[in-house]
């Protein structure tokens, strides 16, 4: 399993998967995984304080560890 699959997998587990778009951006070391997210369902993915959106950025960079690359995980609008 990919990364993008599994940041599609775990935010699928919170908002509906026609509400949601994934982007990622490569450039060398670094990747930006962008989650881009129906206006009325951006809050339910970010979390009271931004708790949830913090462990979603934990769990990928766990996931991540025996990589050589950087994730990067930004949750935006569209």
């Amino acid at each position: 399993m990919s990364i993008r699959d599994f940041v599609d997998f775990l935010v699928k587990q919170i908002v509906d998967e026609e509400s949601y778009d994934i982007v990622m951006l490569e450039d060398n070391d670094n990747v930006e995984i962008k989650v881009l997210v129906d206006k009325n369902k951006v809050a339910r993915l970010i979390g009271k304080s931004g708790r949830l959106a913090k462990s979603i950025r934990t769990i990928v960079k766990a996931a991540a560890q025996n990589s050589d690359k950087r994730y990067d995980i930004y949750i935006e609008e569209r």
